[in-house]
């Protein structure tokens, strides 16, 4: 028994993701995915529209390339993996498009007959191997927004809408389709899924955008706490001009997961709300999910205002905001509410804080420039100072555009700090756990092709990456990166911990510091040579400007470009 041409659900599923506006299916091959390969095939025979396929050979970079690329493009696009292990394997990277707030459509499958159903017969592997209790949506509800089973292949299409409905509207993430490999074969009636449109927005009332004016009218010493403002369409333009119109000062803690506000820009206060935990009068919390830590470091005196769309994030298990008054709507329509409402401040206090960030930002340049002149006089021998890696990389990006994806973990406030991005969507930290960098970058520059895309991270995370699998899919699609590796041979987070909990522990006394050491591994530029990328392996201070030349050289010819960078700490 064979199909129909056209009628079956894998059409159904190409059908829906076409009327959802995905640009690309990200698909890491599973056997079950053979229905949407021939729906493809006749599409593309017969020039009928459909989304651009991807054919990646490991789950984690379909997952984090769907991640990158929807940071820059804010849509839902569709992920392909294969069956209950291969949703298990990119899970990781489900769960960082989760914290990141991207949306997207992932999809496995299971069996429901088991070749005891006559018609098609789906395989003995998924009898024997691929088959979970529950089901695969039932492993996906923990780390998804919404997860279920596609029952049907004529609510299919609906299906695939609704997830891309939920998945966009805030906030934004991954939700996931269980669709049988019976449901992908069964015959299809050819009824097609509308189009998805944007989501509406939602706004505060002008009565409650008064009353929050009103208080920062009378704060004398406000501040501004944002982590994901520049996430958001328009928001790092929106943030600055309410910022500016205010004259307040915005804080990125380390939990910043993009680029908020211009490091550049007098009114940034850096990374650190401790300071301002005991002077504050008034804490805006822009799009801020997690400001104190510990979470019950509560300020002193304060009031705080949470302005976001979804304040309490239903995927954080413990969030503590000490919120006095909520400004629940579209966040950057509240921030141009508020800067439109800039009017009647008291001079003298704005003049006193505008001051008093004047020195700060004084201090912060100043301190900067001092940490970049010592790295520089660092001595010949082995090693750079990581500060003058990140301050050579912004040397070398400036005037380009260029977007940093950073997976760094030990040196992640040094590169942020010292890179001082500017603009909008030009750094993103990677969300989750470690290993996904490589991936995420490319969807970066799937997204942004015209733009230098420059990933940094540690060799740690290097060993965590799918290495083998990101290479040939930055090759087999044409999308030329540079990886900067910020070596120090150890796994420095853990060593750290180790130090922390036991300073006079058995390690210290002995040496014995296990689950730590990375000496053993070659240099890490040379896994990329088989793939004809260019390579450079930096060892002295000397060395690293003009590898770093190379490199971005290179990549702006069209090859990916791995420079290993032995780092002194």
């Amino acid at each position: 028994m064979t199909n129909t041409p056209g009628t079956d659900g894998g059409d159904a599923v190409v059908s829906a993701f076409d009327a959802a506006g995905a640009d690309y299916l990200f698909c890491s091959s599973g056997s079950e995915w053979a229905p949407v390969w021939e729906a493809l095939a006749r599409r593309h025979r017969d020039g009928a529209p459909a989304p651009r396929y991807l054919d990646l050979t490991h789950e984690t970079v379909a997952v984090g390339m769907a991640t990158g690329y929807g940071l820059l493009r804010r849509r839902p696009q569709g992920v392909l993996l294969h069956a209950a292990p291969g949703l298990l394997q990119g899970s990781m990277a489900v769960h960082g498009a989760l914290l990141a707030g991207v949306p997207m459509v992932v999809a496995s499958s299971e069996s429901t007959t088991y070749g005891d159903a006559p018609g098609h017969d789906p395989g003995g592997q998924w009898y024997r191997n691929l088959s979970i209790v529950g089901g695969p949506h039932g492993i996906a509800q923990p780390f998804t927004k919404w997860s279920t089973e596609a029952a049907s292949v004529h609510t299919l299409p609906a299906m695939i809408t609704r997830a891309a409905e939920l998945a966009w509207r805030a906030p934004a993430g991954p939700a996931y389709l269980n669709i049988p490999l019976e449901i992908l074969l069964e015959e299809w009636d050819g009824r097609e899924a509308k189009p998805v449109v944007q989501p509406g927005s939602t706004h505060s009332s002008p009565e409650e955008v008064d009353l929050v004016a009103q208080l920062i009218r009378e704060a004398a010493n406000p501040v501004i706490v944002t982590e994901t403002a520049g996430r958001e369409a328009g928001g790092f333009e929106a943030l600055v001009a309410f910022a500016e119109a205010w004259h307040i000062p915005v804080v990125e803690p380390d939990s910043a997961v993009c680029g908020n506000f211009p490091r550049t820009h007098p009114l940034h206060a850096g990374s650190d709300i401790g300071p301002w935990l005991d002077t504050a009068d008034l804490i805006l919390l822009v799009n801020c999910r997690a400001p104190f830590y510990p979470p019950s470091r509560r300020p002193s005196k304060a009031r705080i205002v949470v302005i976001d769309e979804v304040p309490q994030r239903p995927h954080v298990v413990y969030q503590v905001l000490f919120a006095d008054t909520y400004l629940v709507g579209n966040t950057v329509n509240t921030l141009r509410q508020l800067t439109r409402r800039a009017t009647g401040l008291e001079e003298t206090a704005v003049a006193e804080r505008r001051a008093a960030q004047h020195h700060r930002y004084s201090e912060e340049t100043g301190a900067l420039a001092r940490a970049e002149i010592k790295a520089c006089e660092a001595p010949g021998s082995p090693g750079v100072d990581p500060v003058l890696v990140a301050a050579t990389l912004r040397k070398l990006l400036d005037g380009r555009d260029g977007v940093v994806v950073d997976e760094t973990i030990t040196h992640s406030r040094v590169v942020r700090r010292h890179l001082r991005t500017d603009r909008p969507d030009s750094y993103f930290y990677v969300q989750g756990g470690l290993g996904q960098g490589i991936a995420v970058a490319l969807g970066v520059k799937l997204a942004a092709r015209e733009r230098p895309v420059v990933l940094t991270f540690g060799d740690g995370a290097f060993t965590y990456n799918p290495v083998i699998p990101s290479y040939d899919a930055a090759k087999a699609y044409e999308l030329p990166l540079l990886i900067v590796v910020f070596n120090n041979r150890v796994y420095k987070s853990m060593n750290l911990n180790h130090r922390r909990f036991y300073p006079d522990g058995a390690a210290a006394e002995t040496g014995e510091w296990l689950g730590t050491d990375l000496r053993r591994l070659p240099r890490l530029a040379a896994f990329a040579e088989p793939f004809g990328m260019h390579t450079e392996t930096v060892d002295t201070a000397d060395e690293l400007a003009p590898a770093l030349q190379r490199a971005l050289k290179a990549m702006t010819e069209g090859t990916t470009a791995v420079v290993d960078v032995l780092v002194t700490r």
